[in-house]
């Protein structure tokens, strides 16, 4: 398996506490996660990482959980971390249940955001091939970028996510991420591994679920990780951690100190 060495963004000093690794979701990276890491910093050293493909990471034509698992397997080595607390939303949240499930040694604390350890039937294709689509040299501006896009994806929120993905330079846009990987390998993104055979994780895991979302699955959840915790964020959704942030927060703070 060819691992990569992820670029990350590193926040606070070292504390008596153990530090804290968080793993953003597909088409996010490390700045979508900076100012709830800067108030975890607090009270520990928080590494923000970019998986592959994503922010300034390498890219790679292989984009599944086993592999970013090893990803970041490899950053802790490189860091001389022997164990941390990790915190995953979406596809962050799969490839830490994975990590846990491979390496539990390694996980001290353990905090999935919105999502469960199965294969989801949804998938990428209209987005991917919206911003494929994007005829990028004529614009000037994210607002006409924005306004191209919205027929196809009219949640203006998720829009402007996406095209935090964009860099001008030089007068012209163009992506950061390779559009045609994540196509390559958006069928790995919505599945997880075949877990049939792995020891479930026994230390107790907070599960904190959207109550406007559906991605938290109980059964799924306790088959893997039978002593989580599930908690419901009312009034949030699948981005829980901007829809709610204070309490997202304090929900977080709460369980990396118990």
């Amino acid at each position: 398996m060819q691992t990569v060495e992820l670029v990350f963004e590193q926040f606070g000093e070292q504390h008596e506490t153990c530090p804290l690794i968080i793993l953003h979701g597909f088409f996010a990276s490390s700045r979508n996660w900076r100012s709830l890491a800067k108030k975890l910093a607090a009270k520990h050293r928080v590494y923000v990482l970019n998986l592959r493909n994503h922010g300034d990471s390498p890219h790679s034509l292989h984009m599944d959980y086993p592999s970013m698992a090893a990803d970041v397997a490899l950053f802790m080595d490189n860091q001389n971390l022997a164990s941390a607390a990790f915190l995953g939303h979406s596809m962050g949240g799969k490839i830490a249940m994975w990590f846990a499930l491979n390496f539990s040694d390694r996980v001290e604390k353990l905090i999935i955001a919105d999502i469960s350890p199965v294969s989801y039937q949804h998938n990428f294709d209209t987005t991917i091939n919206a911003l494929k689509d994007l005829p990028l040299a004529e614009f000037t501006n994210r607002k006409q970028l924005e306004e191209w896009l919205a027929p196809v994806i009219d949640d203006q929120t998720y829009r402007q996510f996406l095209l935090h993905n964009l860099l001008f330079e030089e007068g012209n846009y163009q992506w950061r991420i390779n559009l045609d990987y994540f196509q390559h390998n958006a069928h790995h993104i919505v599945a997880f591994p075949d877990a049939a055979a792995i020891t479930a994780f026994q230390k107790p895991v907070l599960f904190l679920a959207g109550e406007h979302s559906q991605y938290v699955q109980e059964e799924a959840v306790y088959r893997l990780f039978p002593a989580a915790t599930i908690e419901e964020l009312a009034g949030a959704g699948h981005w829980l951690h901007v829809q709610s942030p204070e309490i997202f927060c304090l929900k977080v703070e709460d369980w990396l100190g118990s």
